[in-house]
């Protein structure tokens, strides 16, 4: 389970005429300072901005962007709601298990002793309702048969990644058609860096490194 822009999100819900806007939050939320973005939402994205980023050039980028300072109490009380949401939920008859990654991040699973689970898809569709419902925030959920899978399946459904859909899904038998040809940067845990000394060796892509030596 992925929340969507995450920190802009509980931003947006404190200042309901943020939404919309592109809306960048990072450091005391002064460009002119030294610091980088921590996340920006939707629309600040559209125009190249993204977590990371030296404030600066957010500003280059979007002159007229709404700019604000972290405010970290706000987000551990907005994460820590989502995490007792999620682990409220039951799935085959048993309450869920849920390991947290981070504020806007969570590994779910069925419960020891879980009777039918029935279609993971129309549970995935149950978890975002449930989540909005009780937060007014909105997820992804990503589906796979290992947490390597469904973390990478997140994206799939995502705004501006995926089909928008807001659910993805990845096991092993899509595994080589779906990631095949995607360059090794496309895996959990491959940034930009190693992604260039994959390059040097010419692994360009999944398949490519799953063939390598």
């Amino acid at each position: 389970v992925d929340l969507d822009q995450f920190i802009a999100a509980v931003e947006v819900l404190r200042r309901p005429e943020l939404a919309g806007l592109p809306v960048v939050v990072g450091g005391r939320g002064d460009p002119t300072e030294r610091g980088v973005v921590a996340t920006a939402s939707y629309a600040a994205r559209e125009h190249g901005v993204g977590s990371g980023m030296p404030l600066r050039i957010a500003a280059r980028k979007i002159p007229d962007a709404v700019f604000l300072p972290v405010d970290k109490p706000a987000y551990d009380e907005a994460s820590a709601r989502v995490m007792d949401t999620l682990r409220s939920l039951e799935w085959g008859g048993v309450p869920v298990v849920v390991e947290v990654l981070g504020w806007d991040e969570a590994f779910l699973g069925p419960g020891e002793g879980h009777g039918d689970l029935g279609d993971p898809r129309e549970f995935a569709e149950h978890i975002r309702r449930t989540v909005h419902e009780a937060t007014d925030l909105t997820c992804g959920v990503g589906i796979g048969d290992n947490k390597l899978r469904a973390k990478i399946a997140t994206a799939f459904g995502k705004r501006g990644e995926g089909d928008g859909s807001g659910v993805g899904y990845l096991t092993a038998a899509e595994w080589d058609a779906v990631m095949g040809d995607r360059p090794t940067t496309a895996l959990w845990g491959i940034g930009a860096r190693i992604g260039k000394r994959l390059t040097a060796l010419g692994v360009h892509t999944v398949r490519e490194l799953a063939e390598s030596d």
